[in-house]
C-alpha cells in the first residue's frame, strides 16, 4: 500500500502532461502585394525610424529583393529619409545598418519582422481589401 499511493499520485500528475495530436501552426511564409505590402512596409519603416535614431545621416543595406514587399519597404524607408544600398556595394567609410525582414502567415493573420544587429521589430496584421491594419502591438527587442 506504502509503494501503490506515490504510483498512483505520479500517474496523476502526469496524466495531465499529454499534448495535442495537432501540431502547433508554424508561421508560414507568404506573398503580399499591392495596398498590403504598402501598408505594413509604411508602418514598419516609421516603427524602425522610431527606433535606430536619426535620419539624415544613416543608410541601411538590404538584400535586393523583386517582391512586392521588398519593394515597398525599400521605397518606404527612402521616404523616411534613409539611403538604402542593395546592391551590396557600400563605401570604406560607411557604416551601413543591415536590415532582413520577413513576411509570414499565422492564424490568418500577416506577421512582419524587422531586424537588425542591435534591434528586432515584429507585429501582426490584418490584411484587408484596401490595406492592412495593425492587429497586435509592436514587439521591439534590443540586442546588446
Amino acid at each position: 500500500m506504502r509503494k501503490l499511493l506515490p504510483f498512483i499520485l505520479a500517474t496523476a500528475v502526469l496524466s495531465g502532461c499529454q499534448t495535442a495530436d495537432d501540431p502547433l501552426d508554424a508561421p508560414t511564409p507568404v506573398s503580399v502585394t499591392g495596398p498590403v505590402a504598402s501598408a505594413i512596409a509604411g508602418d514598419m519603416a516609421s516603427r524602425l525610424a522610431e527606433q535606430v535614431g536619426p535620419v539624415g545621416t544613416r543608410t541601411i543595406k538590404m538584400e535586393q529583393d523583386k517582391s512586392e514587399f521588398g519593394i515597398a519597404l525599400e521605397a518606404a524607408l527612402k521616404g523616411w529619409g534613409y539611403a538604402v544600398i542593395t546592391d551590396g556595394k557600400v563605401g570604406k567609410e560607411a557604416k551601413p545598418i543591415e536590415l532582413a525582414y520577413s513576411i509570414d502567415r499565422l492564424d490568418g493573420q500577416v506577421f512582419a519582422r524587422l531586424s537588425t544587429p542591435s534591434i528586432a521589430l515584429g507585429r501582426a496584421y490584418r490584411a484587408t481589401p484596401a490595406g492592412a491594419t495593425p492587429a497586435s502591438p509592436l514587439s521591439v527587442m534590443q540586442r546588446n
